[in-house]
């Protein structure tokens, strides 16, 4: 079955770390073109891929079969639109636009075309989220009543990318980190029945938020709490779950952006194995009181993702990240904080 042939809207971090190297590694891709305005540099790490000046004559060339929407959060949306409207397949990063309105109707242009919008969470694929997954598909926990999920960082500094610090559509911490392990948690526990939103700025001169919590209340289930930071000066764990047996507690540990940026391949034999130091801690409460132990971390790759992609595209499989989650996630980010 011919491949699928590839572009990529940008060639920054993103497009370096997280696409290209997996879109070349998977033998059902192959990465054709790059949008590049201005700095042509992706021919360097991958001779022969066509480089694009404007998105138009990108969307013009009929070999492109589906298209990796990386730019800006504020982009997301009419880019996305373009795509489909061009008659491509879209895989759109987080957030893939800040209202629900602009999301149906994206929704209804992927049907009308009879293409795939497909949703770029590639933190699902992190190997301590699938730790995490595990253990709660055990049950070993017995009925769970309260989860957190946090993903944290300190930096008081502003960042140099404007589009992040500047209060325009899509800006902000709830945009950025939340989507996350906003996914992850709907991903575990289904849409909530109610939600709870806090933002706040904290950071000086910061002119959007850099602090989301967010509460999930599920009737018949668990309180989940989602919190974001930039301004968490020790990092806590990532993940905490308590059931009515016992507690499991997991540090982010996840290796597969740092081993990226350092120019690791997805296919090398080191690749994504996290560090057994930072094993999950599984605490049971039993007749003898509580026992801890460690849970091996089993390694993760993005290539997964791509895997879900190629599946769906090529055999009509169902993609993992579902529409009604991501309809969930947009709602939940587009409601005002309380």
């Amino acid at each position: 079955m011919a491949q699928i042939k590839t572009a990529l809207l940008a060639y920054g971090m993103s497009g370096k770390v997280f696409h290209a190297p997996f879109v070349a590694a998977h033998e059902g891709f192959e990465l054709y073109g790059v949008l590049e305005r201005h700095t042509k540099t992706a021919d360097q790490d991958y001779p022969g891929i066509k480089s694009f000046d404007t998105i138009d004559a990108l969307l013009a060339d009929t070999d492109i079969e589906l298209v990796i929407v990386n730019t800006p959060n504020n982009l997301h949306f009419e880019q996305a639109k373009a795509v489909l409207t061009a008659g491509k397949h879209a895989l759109v990063e987080k957030p893939i636009t800040s209202r629900p309105d602009e999301l149906e109707s994206l929704f209804e242009l992927a049907d009308q075309a009879g293409k795939q919008i497909l949703f770029y969470q590639n933190r699902r694929w992190d190997s301590d989220y699938q730790s995490l997954e595990d253990v709660i598909k055990s049950q070993d926990l017995g009925p769970i009543h309260e989860a957190h999920f946090r993903f944290d960082r300190y930096n008081l500094q502003l960042s140099p990318k404007k589009f992040k610090e500047t209060p325009i559509d899509a800006s902000g911490i709830q945009y950025d980190l939340i989507p996350h392990v906003l996914d992850q948690a709907i991903a575990l526990f289904g849409v909530p029945d109610r939600f709870y939103k806090r933002l706040l700025q904290l950071r000086p001169e910061s002119q959007v938020d850099d602090f989301c919590s967010i509460q999930l209340s599920y009737l018949n289930g668990p309180e989940v709490y989602v919190v974001a930071s930039l301004v968490t000066a020790k990092l806590p764990y990532a993940f905490k779950v308590y059931g009515r047996n016992g507690c499991f507690e997991k540090m982010r540990s996840d290796v597969q952006e740092d081993q990226l940026k350092a120019g690791v391949k997805p296919t090398d034999s080191c690749y994504g194995h996290a560090p057994e130091a930072l094993a999950g801690l599984y605490t049971n409460v039993g007749r003898n009181g509580a026992v801890t132990t460690p849970v091996t971390e089993k390694s993760s790759n993005y290539l997964a993702l791509f895997e879900a992609v190629y599946q769906t595209l090529r055999q009509g499989a169902a993609y993992p990240v579902t529409r009604e989650q991501i309809l969930a996630q947009i709602n939940i980010l587009a409601s005002p904080a309380s």
